[in-house]
């Protein structure tokens, strides 16, 4: 099976990226998804984040993610260890999806992780989907989705290796900065060109 990744900067649109390939038929793997999982109620790696981190989690024993992020937001230190909890497990899970959709007879998947550059994660897959918009695009949707003021927002987006530097690692570039049309037609090319890809 060819496991192919996608990422991209804070708000450039990945997750629309991601439904249109669905829709095509490619399975996805979402490590956002799996990320949520391991450290859902009940899991070890909750109660390890407990341990390192008092009082982020809330009186229905689950995450508060909003409280953890403004603890490990701009602190690599903080980040690390929290890295250090969740990757594993994460990776674990990676790996035991691919293996299942290997085995479901699926000859392609796309694995969906923002931070797939800077884990070098991405040395391991059959190609690299980028999503890129221009900043001023990246910081109104930041702005509107998640009620940022602007010093706010472009914070969000100086803490991710930027854009241009990812390139260097992509196979193909998707601009999400047009209109739905525009993103779906760059999508359905790609595809074309996966589909064309000999198998391993």
């Amino acid at each position: 099976m060819l496991l192919y990744g996608l990422t991209g900067g804070i708000a450039t649109g990945k997750s629309t990226v991601a439904r249109r390939f669905v829709e095509l038929g490619m399975p996805l793997i979402d490590a956002d998804v799996i990320a949520r999982e391991v450290v859902s109620k009940g899991q070890p790696a909750l109660a390890e984040i407990t341990a390192r981190f008092p009082g982020v989690v809330g009186p229905e024993g689950t995450l508060d993610r909003a409280t953890l992020g403004a603890r490990i937001f701009g602190n690599s230190v903080e980040r690390a260890a929290l890295d250090a909890i969740t990757h594993p497990r994460i990776r674990q899970a990676v790996f035991e999806r691919s293996v299942a959709l290997a085995g479901s007879g699926a000859l392609r998947a796309l694995y969906d992780a923002p931070l797939l550059i800077e884990n070098r994660l991405h040395e391991g897959l059959a190609g690299l989907v980028l999503v890129v918009a221009p900043r001023d695009v990246q910081r109104e949707r930041l702005m509107a989705r998640n009620q940022l003021s602007t010093a706010e927002a472009d914070a969000r987006i100086d803490s991710q290796m930027p854009l241009d530097e990812k390139r260097r690692f992509a196979t193909w570039v998707i601009d999400n900065s047009g209109s739905p049309q525009s993103t779906r037609e760059q999508v359905d090319e790609v595809w074309r060109q996966m589909l064309a890809s000999p198998q391993a």
